[in-house]
């Protein structure tokens, strides 16, 4: 009884400090190909993260974007595009999405926060209604630069686990709107200007090769990978993305840490690669991302 009534007052709190937010549509009149419209599901029933829920959010027909603005007197302009992991079949909300803006937030960084199409569409690629949603993301906060106060040349993308192969895919993607044109937000550039990756998911081929959706060039914006060694299962998306990078001459960092697994987010799980956001902001400033 006490374990339901603790989920239920923690999925009350989370909606509620969700709510504080505007959600905006990224495509008022319907996503590109979406017939059927779902009843979102959100369930934070599962496995906790360090001793905390992870909100799960599932069955998204209709993606969204949130801003969340740095505070008045420490805004740097420098914004990220969140994209939270969870196999494109749900959302790890809060833990790769909610508490991420929140964190970046209070070092001055502004955070959108996409809510993008799961679980997977059937005769699709698992990433491309995604990437359409998180296209449209990046055109449309890069379109309101001047109304968010915001610099249009440091809009950059952050994912998580699967979240960081869609930030992945749209940072090698970018030259080809991937859906029709809706409105004059369409009329910029959809390239990131950098990319952080962690516990990256499906970067990975054969014979030390990258996914092929995955167009690595010298136009491919500054990455920097944060992966650790027992994550068994995605390792080889951080080394082999790492050494394509290096081989078209991208600027590109990796912090490989001994343990930690895959999905911790931003909490403290007792493992020091719970210090990748300071290593973030430490390249950023390296690549004069933050000045």
């Amino acid at each position: 009884m006490k374990h339901t009534l603790f989920l239920y007052l923690f999925l009350i709190t989370t909606m509620c400090l969700l709510s504080q937010e505007k959600q905006i549509l990224l495509f008022p009149d319907g996503a590109p190909g979406e017939s059927v419209k779902f009843k979102q599901v959100d369930d934070a029933s599962g496995n906790k993260v360090a001793g905390c829920p992870v909100l799960r959010v599932g069955n998204v027909s209709e993606p969204t974007l949130t801003f969340y603005p740095a505070p008045v007197g420490n805004n740097s302009g420098v914004t990220i595009i969140v994209n939270p992991g969870g196999g494109y079949n749900i959302l790890a909300y809060n833990l790769e999405g909610t508490e991420i803006c929140k964190r970046f937030n209070s070092y001055g960084i502004n955070c959108v926060l996409v809510k993008y199409r799961v679980p997977r569409r059937e005769g699709l690629e698992m990433y491309e209604a995604p990437l359409q949603d998180v296209q449209r993301a990046i055109a449309y906060t890069r379109s309101h630069a001047k109304e968010w106060n915001v610099n249009p040349d440091k809009i950059g993308v952050l994912g998580f686990s699967a979240g960081a192969h869609l930030s992945a895919v749209a940072s090698t993607n970018y030259s080809n709107r991937t859906y029709p044109r809706i409105d004059s937000n369409d009329d910029v550039s959809l390239r990131p200007d950098f990319t952080v990756l962690v516990y990256p998911a499906y970067l990975s081929a054969d014979k030390f090769t990258i996914s092929p959706e995955l167009k690595v060039d010298e136009n491919t914006p500054p990455t920097i990978l944060i992966q650790t060694q027992d994550d068994k299962s995605f390792i080889d998306s951080s080394l082999f993305y790492y050494y394509a990078l290096k081989q078209a001459n991208v600027p590109v960092a990796m912090h490989l840490y001994p343990s930690g697994g895959h999905g911790y987010g931003a909490r403290n799980t007792g493992h020091t690669v719970n210090e990748w956001p300071h290593r973030g902001l430490s390249w950023l400033r390296d690549i004069k991302i933050i000045e």
